[in-house]
């Protein structure tokens, strides 16, 4: 792994701790970017003429690495666009169950659009908790984050694949921002009916490009109302006047998109197995140590299944001992979020470690 951080100048100066924020622009997606600018500035409509073809391979790229039919991928400037996109498709008359503090763009979404909504809560017993809701409310779609922004806890996947035997009707909406591009992941086996990612944190795609999986019977449930613009080539879009489609309303971005395309490239060069075993390597002796440090809190310490991602209890006065430190991290919640991927190292444990002291 080591010999892919000087895909990130940035780790020479700082350690960086805040992927959760935002990812870092790698030496391959801004290669990439420098030539697409170029070919377009010499180039102008010539060069568009060849969009399709590229939003193919996009959708493709984004396909292969999450399991998922290239046709049923929708490309999208952000999760929070295609999420209200979504929600604007699913009758008010419906129940909604979300978890009570999940990422703001999750429950904005749903909250203020009139639905019944029904609430479990995060914390140690956070599967439990979905249980006794789903039991107790019977909602017709669970919408949630996979990995919690401000903690890191991270549901159980197997736990999800047993709640949609349970309840096959219920519809499994999930925002996975916070988890894309951690670990393998298979949209088509999973309990998920929805997936979508922004793609600027863990996938290191820059920003302006997100996508979303969906199952193909989700196109009998739902009714989105996105209003897709007619392509008068019919070259951008072969699924033009489909249900992805209305997804994907106006002219998609290349050199958002085709960054995405370049960053999960590099992720196929890395390994996505090698990427999650490295997580892994790092998370776990984390939250080991900061827990015996007494700086997490009992809903993470107490749970054995946990994502990259904690945060430490402390004020602005550590926080700005970390940043002089050159320790990049964020303050979120009632504390300092850090957060490891795979090119991060133990010596940058030990450094947060030393500096916490």
């Amino acid at each position: 792994m080591k010999n892919f951080k000087k895909q990130f100048p940035l780790l020479e100066q700082y350690t960086y701790l805040d992927t959760a924020a935002s990812g870092l622009l790698p030496e391959a997606v801004l290669e990439f970017r420098q030539d697409h600018d170029l070919d377009f500035f010499i180039g102008g409509s010539l060069f568009r003429e060849n969009r399709g073809k590229l939003f193919l391979k996009v959708r493709k790229a984004v396909g292969d690495l999450f399991h998922c039919a290239p046709n049923l991928v929708a490309l999208t400037p952000n999760f929070s666009y295609g999420f209200n996109l979504l929600m604007e498709g699913i009758d008010r008359s419906k129940k909604v169950l979300l978890l009570r503090k999940d990422y703001p763009s999750v429950n904005w979404a749903v909250e203020s659009r009139g639905f019944k909504v029904c609430y479990a809560e995060i914390d140690e017993n956070l599967e439990q908790n979905i249980a006794e809701a789903v039991e107790k409310h019977k909602p017709d779609i669970f919408a949630f984050s996979l990995v919690q922004y401000i903690n890191g806890i991270k549901i159980d996947p197997d736990f999800l694949l047993k709640l949609k035997e349970q309840y096959p009707e219920l519809l499994l909406f999930a925002d996975g921002t916070q988890y894309c591009g951690t670990e393998k992941f298979n949209f088509e086996a999973s309990a998920l009916d929805v997936l979508g990612a922004s793609a600027y944190k863990w996938l290191n795609a820059g920003y302006g490009n997100a996508f979303f999986l969906f199952k193909e019977h989700l196109q009998e449930k739902i009714a989105p109302k996105g209003l897709e613009l007619k392509d008068l080539q019919g070259k951008n879009k072969p699924h033009k006047g489909s249900f992805i489609g209305k997804f994907e309303p106006g002219h998609l971005d290349t050199l958002n998109f085709g960054s995405l395309k370049a960053a999960i490239d590099l992720i196929e060069q890395i390994g996505i197995d090698k990427i999650e075993s490295r997580v892994r390597e790092l998370s776990a002796p984390a939250k080991e140590k900061l827990a015996e440090r007494g700086l997490l809190e009992s809903a993470v310490v107490n749970r054995k299944l946990h994502s990259s991602i904690f945060n430490i209890k402390g004020d602005e006065k550590l926080f700005q001992k970390l940043r002089s430190n050159k320790i990049i991290c964020s303050m979120r919640g009632e504390g300092i979020r850090v957060s490891f991927t795979y090119f991060n190292t133990e010596e940058d444990l030990e450094k947060l470690l030393k500096t916490l002291i």
